[in-house]
């Protein structure tokens, strides 16, 4: 049984980048002007693979949650839970992941951080053995 999440945003469509992710994501663009930002909805145990930000100047990326509970782990720190209202700065250039907690769906607003060269590199999937740890 899905756990039924009050959506402040539109949920989008299926996540284009999924291949990126393990387990089923949703991506409504809410801005591409200016400052970018998406709204990305997780289904329960749903994560993306680690990932870094790259940027010459500026750049990287707030989370901003809206819904649900979840998980941000940085490349050798530990995983810190998420919570609505919680706000996660991802400085340029740090290997990262997040999604959605277990047993919880999960969404966050994605706020690209505007600087120079920014590009992202998506990494190694967060395995089941490192995820079933938290």
């Amino acid at each position: 049984m899905k756990e039924q999440l009050t959506e402040i945003f539109p949920r989008g469509e299926e996540n284009p980048f999924g291949k990126y992710f393990i387990g089923k994501s949703y991506l409504n663009m809410l801005s591409t002007e200016q400052v970018v930002i998406g709204n990305v909805t997780f289904e329960p145990k749903c994560r993306n693979n680690w990932h870094i930000h790259h940027a010459e100047k500026g750049g990287g990326q707030i989370l901003l949650v809206t819904a649900g509970n979840g998980w941000y782990q940085e490349w050798g720190k530990p995983a810190r839970t998420l919570k609505a209202g919680d706000v996660v700065n991802i400085p340029a250039n740090v290997k990262h992941w997040h999604g959605a907690a277990k047993d919880s769906a999960f969404c966050h607003l994605a706020v690209e951080v505007p600087g120079e060269g920014c590009r992202t590199e998506w990494c190694e999937p967060v395995s089941d053995e490192q995820y079933n740890k938290l």
